[in-house]
């Protein structure tokens, strides 16, 4: 079985929230993709609940791909502490936590009507969000700081 990773990073090291490159994966006709770890909270000391990661992963579906250029997914770790953001091409790790915070930022000032895909029809569970919840965790996230570093705080402007 292949290695991954994310499986190998030591989770006890790293200081959240942060920015990390994980990969530069390179396609047979040289197009790349990189795929970054948007770590939110603390692995192993706290977790966010599964109706406001919903709505925080909805709506940076949106508010990402508006500050970020190619953008192909972002999808939320199953420990619930974090993102997978997948891009074609690279982004220095500062410009993509600058995104980052002004995508929480964004969140923290929304109303309802800005969650893309809450209904039957464009969501796989769509009674599971909670923007009440969404909100107080960015709140939390930002006052923290989003570091460009996952080991070292270097907390972006």
């Amino acid at each position: 079985m292949a290695k991954v990773e994310s499986f190998t990073l030591d989770h006890t090291a790293v200081k959240a929230p942060y920015v990390r490159l994980i990969t530069i994966e390179k396609g047979q006709k040289g197009d790349e993709i990189s795929n970054y770890d948007l770590r939110l909270v603390q692995p192993n000391e706290n977790a966010i609940p599964t109706a406001g990661l919903h709505t925080i992963e909805h709506m940076l579906a949106g508010f990402l791909r508006d500050r970020l250029d190619g953008v192909i997914d972002c999808s939320p770790f199953g420990c619930r502490t974090g993102f997978h953001l997948i891009v074609w091409g690279e982004h220095d790790t500062t410009e993509v936590a600058k995104a980052l915070k002004g995508a929480l930022e964004q969140i923290t000032k929304s109303t309802w009507d800005d969650v893309q895909g809450t209904d039957i029809r464009s969501c796989g569970n769509y009674r599971d969000h909670s923007l009440f919840s969404a909100q107080e965790w960015c709140k939390k996230i930002l006052a923290a700081g989003i570091s460009s570093d996952p080991f070292t705080r270097k907390v972006v402007d």
